[in-house]
């Protein structure tokens, strides 16, 4: 009946947890919250909001070389009654407006000449550039702007086409805008073998991936990541198939940083964990599990990032927050002890939430932060 009772309390535990989670105590992306504002992570550093103490600011400045100028004349007599036309103009004020210009498409038109041989009436036509195949088309820079659009900044087709008729009264079909789309990625693929060998050299990575219907399934898009290269994948598996498609982290032997995914762990390199889905993580643990241990350690490691993200942060800093660090993890495995393999179990024995948890962190050992 003990052990009975210990389960169900657990069980209740987990479905309380299930019930509240969100993008601020677990792996739930922010859309599926509910209309509230979603707590922040950020440790406050008791200065003013908007711009500091000796922050440079910006503003919009005059331009030497306006292209168009326009002079506002005094018309009319002054008040002793001398024209104002008849007075020369001592100083000009000047005011400036910064401003799109008109928007609409240029046309340029083609005309391939025809000539007839006088001699043996052989008839000779002038050949329209390759980029010119038909007899009305939409050019390169069109076709870069809707691209850039729906790629850089995830814009539907439908929205990207109503965004440029918009604009300039004409644009291009959806199908027009695909094939652009595939013409692109059949430019860049020695940049992408370029950005995989580059990313093969990085001494950190951070793989992520979420997500993405296709035709109403799901599929998943990747991504792998560092400073200066992101490289993005889709593909209809979430695990290691991806991983091989996208050609990088089989043959990866730096450093890892992800959210625990069981694909990742079982790469053979070594592995961080990802500060945001651990901070996320310990909060639901402390909220809904009375686990006290995780609260200290988000507190810990915000205080860690806080410090580095001030420059504040020494050397004999890091070696306290690493057995800072240690000290929670094992506190986490006293207070969430084993479970054991009861008499004709099969199969894993499934572990707590926050053993599990405890168990992630001792894995990486203080590798959250990049240290």
């Amino acid at each position: 009946m003990t052990a009975e009772r210990d389960r169900l309390v657990v069980e209740n535990q987990e479905l309380k947890a299930q019930g509240s989670a969100n993008s601020s105590t677990s792996n739930v992306p922010p859309s599926q919250d509910k209309p509230w504002k979603p707590l922040s992570e950020r440790v406050k550093t008791g200065r003013p909001s908007g711009g500091q103490v000796g922050h440079v600011g910006k503003t919009l400045e005059m331009s030497a070389q306006p292209d168009t100028v326009i002079v506002l004349p005094v018309t009319g007599h002054c008040v002793c009654g001398q024209a104002w036309n008849d007075v020369p103009v001592q100083d000009r004020l000047a005011r400036q407006v910064h401003d799109l210009p008109e928007t609409r498409l240029y046309v340029t038109e083609y005309q391939a000449e025809v000539k007839i041989c006088p001699h043996c009436t052989g008839r000779q036509q002038a050949a329209f550039p390759a980029a010119v195949p038909g007899q009305v088309q939409y050019g390169p820079r069109v076709h870069a702007l809707t691209t850039f659009l729906n790629v850089v900044h995830f814009i539907p087709l439908a929205r990207t086409t109503e965004i440029i008729r918009t604009l300039y009264v004409s644009a291009p079909c959806d199908g027009t805008i695909l094939l652009n789309l595939n013409v692109a990625a059949e430019r860049l693929k020695d940049f992408e073998a370029q950005v995989k060998v580059a990313l093969l050299a990085e001494p950190v990575l951070y793989a992520d991936e979420t997500g993405s219907k296709v035709n109403g399934k799901l599929q998943w898009l990747h991504i792998l990541t560092c400073a200066s290269y992101t490289l993005y994948g889709h593909h209809r598996s979430r695990g290691y198939d991806a991983l091989l498609a996208m050609g990088v982290l089989p043959a990866y032997r730096g450093m890892l940083m992800h959210d625990a995914w069981h694909t990742y762990l079982s790469l053979p390199i070594t592995h961080a964990l990802c500060n945001a889905h651990l901070l996320r993580e310990l909060r639901g643990l402390h909220e809904f599990f009375g686990q006290d241990w995780a609260g200290e350690l988000r507190r810990a490691l915000q205080l860690v990032y806080h410090e580095r993200k001030m420059k504040t942060l020494t050397a004999d800093g890091i070696v306290a927050f690493k057995a800072r660090f240690d000290t929670l993890v094992v506190a986490g495995l006293e207070t969430n002890p084993a479970v054991e393999r009861v008499a004709g179990q099969r199969g894993r024995v499934k572990q707590s939430r926050a053993r599990n948890m405890a168990l992630r962190c001792g894995r990486t050992s203080g590798r959250c932060c990049g240290f």
